[in-house]
């Protein structure tokens, strides 16, 4: 029997990866096209937390700590997302829109910062002629807090809409796609941006990074192009209150084990994230890697992260309490951390790279497990799922924030006095203020282990069935 076209075409669209993430309201052509967004923002953050930290530390020379700091302002602003997404939920418009305007002033936002980044590194890099000496450090500090505020408001309206227009059956699916589409970014950004900066120039960093802000641009209107059903609101509808956090936050904290998840949270938080700001820098100081193989080291964690995802979704299905698969990832990093720390004395390229995937794949099951067991947290009657997520959002940006500064200042402080011997002649290593912080972060994991415990003992006492029965359900998963 031969398959007509409307058959064949059936069969490759069921054969299609997520494509039961599709729905009546949400077809997969449209899925595919909002998930562009996710695109953009996993280009930006391989910009602001890879390419681009390599580049100030080796080629231009800026300090590490100033470095740290560059890159920590944007990831501070992370807990705004959770006022984002409720002014986006309340919003009032005569059109009726909600996350229309929030996506594309989030992208006017990105778009902008990338824009001026790249003038704003090079004066910062010393390459100076007229005005204050302060000049450089402003214009990039604001280059990157513009770039960071466009990635939340984008990334955080961008999966409001994906849920609004999903299915309840569906929406776990879509917000899956939409985190490995976040991830496929990442990985395909650090790719082309390596490759085009084989050959270093303040010239060429222009190009790459205004084309990447160019790019952007592209991406996310074609991805919220209409995409969100209008209903006009009438003036009684605009002139309704919006509703408040105070009382939902009370509720929330008098559930029992939030404080404690939430801990747990910006602890392991803390610890995987100190090395985002010198993992690349240590590739090209220490390993002697070019500015393309280092760059390389952040598709190496989006693999690992992907297949730490692959991992959570197989234990989660199979039952796996989500604190126990906390600890898992707990493990698998400080593996991960022992693997960097032993690459540079082994002289051996292949064990940084395996160490950088591990690590991905430690932080990512970390980071689905503490999600889930925030999707179940017992919270009062006014505390929704939406604040509890909030809540978690919070912890950890607020964590990866300070994890990155306090990582390039303990580099900075810790490398300097061994290189003036003040450690003794056998630490008079420029290895030592990399490897110092990497010692750290494997402690600090060992404290999360502590901190987490009870939180199983809790569990084992009082077992608690997650929402969807032994499916992942990770709906809304803030990337």
């Amino acid at each position: 029997m031969i398959l007509g076209r409307k058959q064949i075409k059936k069969l490759t669209m069921r054969s299609l990866p997520f494509a039961d993430a599709a729905s009546e309201g949400l077809p997969l052509g449209q899925l595919l096209r909002l998930s562009l967004f996710q695109l953009s923002v996993g280009m930006a953050t391989v910009l602001l937390l890879g390419t681009l930290n390599r580049v100030m530390i080796v080629e231009l020379s800026v300090p590490a700590t100033v470095v740290a700091l560059m890159i920590a302002l944007p990831v501070l602003s992370a807990p705004f997302r959770a006022l984002l997404g409720h002014r986006s939920d309340t919003y009032r418009s005569a059109l009726g829109w909600k996350r229309v305007p929030y996506l594309w002033f989030g992208s006017l936002w990105q778009m902008g910062g990338l824009a001026i980044m790249p003038f704003a590194l090079i004066v910062l890099g010393g390459d100076q002629t007229f005005g204050p000496t302060w000049a450089g450090e402003l214009l990039a500090a604001l280059a990157f807090l513009m770039a960071g505020l466009g990635m939340h408001m984008t990334q955080t309206a961008g999966l409001a809409l994906a849920s609004d227009r999903a299915t309840d059956e569906t929406r776990p699916r879509v917000v899956a796609l939409l985190y490995v589409m976040f991830l496929v970014g990442m990985g395909i950004s650090s790719l082309v941006v390596g490759w085009l900066l084989r050959d270093f120039s303040d010239i060429r960093l222009i190009r790459v990074v205004q084309g990447c802000g160019f790019a952007t641009l592209v991406l996310n209107i074609i991805a919220l192009w209409k995409q969100e059903k209008v209903r006009p609101m009438s003036a009684a509808e605009r002139a309704e209150p919006r509703p408040r956090f105070r009382d939902a936050w009370r509720d929330l904290l008098s559930g029992g084990t939030a404080g404690r998840l939430l801990a747990v949270v910006f602890a392991g938080t803390l610890a995987f994230n100190m090395q985002d700001v010198l993992l690349e820098p240590y590739g090209g100081e220490i390993m002697g890697l070019s500015v393309s193989a280092t760059t390389l080291l952040t598709a190496m964690w989006s693999l690992g992260a992907l297949l730490g995802f692959g991992l959570a979704a197989r234990w989660l299905a199979r039952g796996l309490d989500p604190i126990r698969m906390a600890g898992r990832g707990i493990l698998i990093g400080i593996a991960a951390f022992a693997l960097v720390i032993f690459a540079y004395p082994a002289g051996s390229q292949p064990m940084f790279y395996l160490g950088a995937c591990c690590i991905g794949m430690g932080g990512g099951l970390f980071s689905v497990a503490t999600l889930t067991a925030a999707m179940s947290m017992p919270a009062g009657g006014r505390a929704g799922r939406g604040l509890a997520l909030g809540a978690w959002g919070a912890a950890q940006a607020t964590a990866a924030g300070l994890a990155i500064f306090i990582g390039g200042a303990l580099r900075d402080g810790i490398g300097h006095w061994a290189m003036a011997g003040h450690l003794g002649s056998a630490l008079q290593d420029p290895a030592f203020g990399y490897s110092f912080v990497y010692h750290l972060e494997i402690g600090l994991l060992f404290a999360t282990l502590i901190v987490l415990g009870p939180l199983v003992r809790t569990t084992i006492l009082h077992p608690e069935r997650l929402a969807g029965g032994s499916k992942m359900g990770i709906a809304d998963f803030p990337t």
